[in-house]
């Protein structure tokens, strides 16, 4: 990981920042998560078990003043180089709110939304950039795959829960991952965190007999792939609006199974959510669990069997 940061990441950095986080250890970097720039604000670095403020010597501390302070500069130089000096040019990047670079990383955007039709249609004024390092574990999923398999070859639908932060993408790729090498496997991503394509070819490995679908609302892209992809099993991240829950049972439907994540603390949580009522009402998950951070990134607290 420290090698991707430094080839993949790194050298899209404006120059004070590259500079700074260049200084971090191979060890520091392997615990590396995200990059926050604020303008006018701490350099901060999400770290496996805490949040950093990175100063301009490659110093890290907790102290928020001791943070480099990001500047004007430093946004327009990284997005320069990230989008190849033509910003505007990446009209759809802009309108969903974050650029995918070479090696799948992710780097979200703040700024000025420009509307047109109550839609949002791109972005000016930038004032944040999160840059999300894209990280694979492959075998992360090994103890999970082991339980949610229906008969040793197809999985039980199941719906993977947690707070933002505890690895349900990491965990939920893996499982395509391994699934994909045996099955016809359709990813529905959305927000390019699963697949994390570069100009349409996957970065991270979803498996040999996947198909992704990139950019792609989920209840269009559940549709998409039933019809199109002929899919054993589906894999998408972060069901939550109503139309989602009537893909999930579209998808049912036409036999294919579903493993799909979605953000709450507990299954308590989750069925306060109006739309997850009727998920629950449909019986479409026939295995729940909950992530935790308890023990690092991905911890299973719980699974719990919808009979």
């Amino acid at each position: 990981m420290p090698e991707k940061i430094q080839n993949q990441i790194i050298p899209y950095l404006a120059p004070k920042i590259r500079g700074s986080i260049a200084n971090l250890s191979a060890a520091q970097l392997e615990q590396l998560e995200e990059i926050r720039l604020r303008l006018g604000k701490p350099l901060s670095l999400h770290m496996m078990k805490s949040e950093m403020f990175l100063g301009e010597t490659g110093k890290l501390s907790r102290l928020a003043q001791e943070g480099y302070l990001v500047t004007e500069d430093d946004i327009v130089r990284t997005l320069a180089a990230v989008s190849g000096n033509s910003v505007y040019a990446l009209e759809e990047e802009l309108r969903r709110g974050f650029i995918t670079i070479r090696g799948g990383h992710r780097i979200g955007l703040a700024g000025k939304t420009i509307l047109e039709g109550g839609q949002i249609k791109s972005m000016k004024d930038f004032s944040g950039l999160a840059v999300r390092v894209a990280r694979e574990l492959p075998g992360c999923g090994n103890v999970l795959l082991d339980q949610i398999m229906a008969d040793r070859r197809i999985p039980y639908n199941t719906l993977i829960i947690s707070p933002p932060r505890c690895g349900k993408t990491t965990l939920l790729r893996d499982l395509a991952r391994q699934l994909g090498n045996e099955l016809n496997v359709a990813v529905i991503d959305e927000r390019s965190e699963l697949a994390g394509c570069f100009r349409g070819e996957p970065q991270l490995d979803v498996g040999a007999k996947s198909d992704v679908l990139e950019g792609c609302p989920k209840a269009l892209g559940i549709g998409m792939a039933i019809r199109a992809l002929a899919p054993e099993v589906l894999i998408t991240d972060e069901i939550g609006r109503y139309e989602d829950v009537e893909a999930v049972e579209e998808c049912l439907n036409a036999g294919v199974k579903i493993i799909s994540t979605a953000h709450a603390k507990d299954i308590e949580d989750l069925r306060r959510r109006p739309v997850m009522q009727e998920i629950f009402k449909q019986q479409s998950f026939e295995i729940i669990v909950i992530l935790s951070r308890r023990k690092g990134p991905g911890t299973i607290e719980k699974l719990i069997r919808l009979d």
